[in-house]
């Protein structure tokens, strides 16, 4: 627990600088201050139910604002009065970070579990009864949780991620392509957390109050009889939260007396560029949940460290935002989330013009990727992301990522398209990237060894 030294410095810091400049105040303190929660591994036992101690980060440390290495030419922290909680940035957006097109950014990526209205909007007590210390928890959730109030949180309604950005890089315009490298997705604290809500996920009851297609009633997932949204309070809504704990680099989950363990496979499930074309920071076409043409919540799990993402830009300087960091997930994320943990992410921006070869073909209209083995077409049922319109066809998104597949071919490896089309049969392959979305993902893998 924070000491009480340290509590009575944060109230004097925070008199003195300003909530805003809190957190920074306290990572030039370094180290040493307990204030909120510096550097600090975790040794001691997790509560009753949860899976024993979780251990710190690769560096032993727990990555506050600002604090540790700091990869990137610039650094951009999750500040309550800059970041958007369940919206995304559109057009109009004002940049949190100017850059040059080849520079990298690193930016402190903080997950909205453990911050959420239905887990008690206060993080410290949330966690506390998982058995992390306060000193443990990020003052950057800490500051969001309490002093966030640069839109009205609507939890029914809006989306959960805590959106960092937007990022102007300079020199580009409509027509370009952005292309994203990831250098890092270093997990900021030894835990995480997957959750399960109500009318949401694979096999969420639906709207009307029915069970969705191919299901009945009782087996929507969270149970039926467990369902208390119509209390109007978040906490009684009976989601269901699993806190996971990172030991030995897997994530833990207690299961009775016993556990369950699987790797870790840091990414950022939303990388994006503004895109909604709307005035006001609470347009429906710019929230947080479903993924578009500018990327934003794309969720898929091959974007960690090493991967390259390409989008296409739709106003100047792009203005690039990150959020939604997950320490692991599986293809298809069927229960609404992943494992959710904050990350620390550094990206080498780079604009690619039209024509340039900088950029495939296809990302000059829809978001691409590539692996240092496979290239990703990616195909979305609904990429518009229009109010109330999302379509949850994964039939579209699989026509799609193979139209896209056999442009690239094509266009872009010399390929006849029909010979393309077959050779998609034969040797790449196609997952579902997230069924949770609203509007649901497909993405391919089409390997670079077979075109050596």
């Amino acid at each position: 627990m924070v000491d009480a030294v340290g509590r009575d410095a944060a109230e004097v810091l925070e008199k003195g600088v300003g909530r805003r400049n809190l957190i920074h105040a306290a990572a030039a303190l370094g180290a040493g201050s307990s204030m909120i929660g510096a550097m600090s591994a975790f040794g001691s036992p997790a509560s009753a139910g949860a899976p024993g101690p979780v251990t710190p980060s690769p560096g032993g440390e727990i990555l506050q604002p600002g604090q540790g290495v700091i990869r990137g030419d610039h650094y951009l922290a999750p500040e309550a009065d800059q970041v958007l909680w369940g919206y995304v940035p559109t057009v109009h957006s004002d940049a949190a970070l100017r850059m040059r097109s080849g520079q990298t950014v690193t930016i402190d990526a903080l997950s909205h579990e453990g911050i959420m209205e239905d887990q008690g909007r206060d993080p410290v007590g949330y966690f506390g009864e998982q058995g992390v210390g306060e000193d443990q928890v990020l003052a950057d959730a800490i500051d969001i949780a309490a002093h966030y109030d640069r839109t009205p949180r609507d939890f029914d309604a809006d989306g959960p991620h805590v959106v960092v950005g937007p990022v102007f890089v300079e020199g580009a315009e409509p027509g370009d392509v952005l292309k994203i490298e990831t250098l890092e997705a270093t997990p900021r604290v030894p835990y995480g957390v997957v959750s399960s809500r109500h009318g949401k996920g694979a096999l969420g009851i639906t709207a009307d109050g029915a069970a969705p297609d191919g299901i009945d009633l009782g087996e929507v997932m969270p149970p039926v009889e467990t369902d208390g949204r119509q209390s109007g309070d978040p906490t009684a809504y009976g989601n269901v939260s699993t806190f996971t704990a990172v030991r030995d680099g897997k994530g833990v989950m207690g299961m009775g007396g016993a556990e369950v363990s699987f790797p870790l496979r840091p990414f950022m499930g939303m990388m994006g560029v503004a895109y909604a074309d709307d005035a006001g920071l609470t347009s429906p076409n710019a929230n947080s949940i479903p993924p578009t043409l500018g990327g934003g919540n794309i969720d898929i799990r091959l974007l960690g460290e090493g991967s390259t993402f390409y989008l296409p830009v739709f106003t100047e300087g792009a203005l690039f935002y990150v959020g939604d960091p997950h320490m692991a997930m599986g293809d298809g994320e069927v229960a609404l989330t992943a494992m959710e943990g904050s990350l620390r992410g550094t990206f080498r921006l780079t604009v690619a013009k039209p024509g340039s070869g900088d950029a495939p073909s296809v990302a000059h209209s829809y978001p691409f990727a590539e692996t240092a083995d496979s290239w990703i077409p990616i195909g979305l049922s609904d990429p518009d992301g229009a109010q109330d319109g999302q379509g949850s066809d994964l039939n579209i998104a699989m026509r799609r990522a193979v139209v896209n597949a056999l442009d690239f071919l094509e266009k872009d490896r010399g390929m006849d398209r029909a010979l393309a089309y077959a050779y998609l049969s034969a040797a790449a392959d196609f997952v579902v990237s997230q069924v949770v979305d609203r509007t649901v993902g497909v993405h391919g893998q089409i390997y670079k060894s077979h075109f050596a």
